[in-house]
């Protein structure tokens, strides 16, 4: 057998057999065989405007037109509109945008400037999150997919986050569980010393670990600990910025302004490869009169800017954020609670907007998982039958320990919604029997 010319991510590579896409449209995408899949997870739920959405396509040829590329040290009208309209949109109190080539390395810089700023060494991070796969941004990662990586993570504490269906803090409301979360945190500072912590570092909702909605004023009281301690608060919006979760940001979902904020995928459904560090006031300050230690050869790609003005402005005119949130409490969320409901194997559903988990089981009272915890990518046994049938009824969502994920794209249109979540039900139904 002829080797495989690509070295593929993730995956031991004799073992690695992608099904080769020809082609996709909107929310769907078919293989050179002619297999049609409704695209449940909008790929690595990047895809917000779903496949080949002609907008961004010809933004992207009549940049190419005009010019390809150009160094982050000149000045470009495509690079200065773009940021613009991120800022824009972005939380209360946003001054500039630091263009990357993606969430990763977002995340590195935005590192960078917490531990610059602050002339701290230290960075608080969650145990479940996912935060990118660069040497720091793994080493921040709480998953198991920083396991494999040896010295990764220097500096770096973790602290426990909300999740009540598997609760670290014994509690029985969210109301609990959010004031233990943020006890739990306020100790942990204690006894860190909060003068050496540089910044917290958050996924707002909390993406490939689970899709953990937090109670409503924990954000609050992180944010309102870093005030007290002088740490700068980062938002990690990579999987859910630009409308995944029905607010241009999850962060104004609770009202919190954080001090960074990386973002990426959703910015423009991931095109042209980009991401970027949207720097708050304090940040933006301390860099006014002193040069910031980094960069990159594409930071701000005209090609990438360009696809960005064309997905801003197709989600404002189109009003899809809007729609994800109105798409996701309308319809997802009560067809997935009837499936709970007459599925014993599905544990608990949560999501907002069209950010969405199903969290399997063995056994209901004991909340026993279905398949164990895991980094994504480790598909146990029981978890890639059930990501099998998705496919047999012509869906593909994501799977990860022991939960089916739905991202959708934000284009999908509602039919193709409830059919999905309809196969997605009946693939459980054959795990279930």
């Amino acid at each position: 057998m002829a080797s495989d010319p690509v070295f593929h991510p993730w995956v031991a590579q004799a073992k690695a057999a992608p099904v080769v896409v020809a082609g996709g449209a909107g929310a769907w995408f078919w293989t050179r065989e002619g297999e049609r899949f409704l695209d449940l997870h909008a790929q690595l739920g990047n895809l917000h405007l779903g496949h080949q959405h002609p907008a961004v396509v010809a933004a992207v040829t009549h940049q190419a037109g005009r010019m390809c590329t150009l160094a982050p040290s000149f000045g470009a009208e495509v690079r200065e509109r773009a940021a613009r309209m991120i800022l824009e949109l972005a939380p209360p109190g946003a001054r500039s945008v630091l263009f990357t080539t993606g969430g990763a390395d977002a995340v590195e810089h935005a590192l960078r400037m917490a531990r610059c700023v602050t002339g701290r060494p230290k960075v608080l991070a969650a145990h479940r999150s996912y935060h990118g796969a660069t040497e720091g941004a793994i080493g921040v990662t709480g998953d198991p997919r920083r396991w494999a990586v040896p010295g990764a993570g220097a500096g770096t504490v973790r602290f426990f986050g909300p999740y009540l269906y598997r609760s670290e803090f014994h509690a029985t409301s969210e109301e609990q569980e959010g004031e233990r979360a943020l006890a739990h945190l306020r100790r942990l500072l204690e006894l860190e010393g909060p003068h050496t912590v540089a910044a917290v570092i958050v996924e707002p909702v909390v993406g490939s670990n689970g899709v953990l909605v937090p109670p409503e004023g924990y954000l609050a009281g992180v944010r309102a600990l870093c005030d007290e301690h002088g740490i700068l608060l980062v938002a990690d919006e990579v999987m859910t910025g630009f409308g995944r979760c029905g607010a241009w940001f999850a962060c104004d979902l609770w009202g919190v302004r954080p001090d960074l904020l990386t973002f990426a995928k959703g910015v423009n459904s991931g095109y042209v490869p980009v991401g970027g560090v949207v720097v708050g006031e304090r940040v933006a300050e301390h860099f006014a009169e002193r040069p910031y230690p980094g960069g990159l050869t594409y930071s701000g790609h005209p090609l990438a800017c360009a696809s960005i003005v064309a997905s801003l402005t197709v989600l404002e005119e189109d009003g899809l954020v809007d729609r994800a949130a109105d798409l996701g409490e309308r319809v997802v969320r009560p067809l997935l609670t009837e499936l709970a409901g007459h599925l014993p194997v599905v544990g608990e559903v949560r999501g907002r907007g069209l950010a969405w988990a199903l969290e399997l089981v063995a056994d209901r009272a004991t909340r026993a998982p279905l398949a164990p915890y895991a980094a994504p990518g480790r598909v146990h046994p029981r978890m890639a039958e059930v990501l099998s049938a998705c496919r047999a009824r012509g869906v593909w969502p994501f799977v990860a320990a022991n939960r089916v994920h739905l991202f959708p794209p934000l284009v999908i249109t509602e039919d193709d919604l409830c059919t999905g979540i309809a196969a997605v039900g009946a693939a459980l139904t054959l795990e279930d029997s």
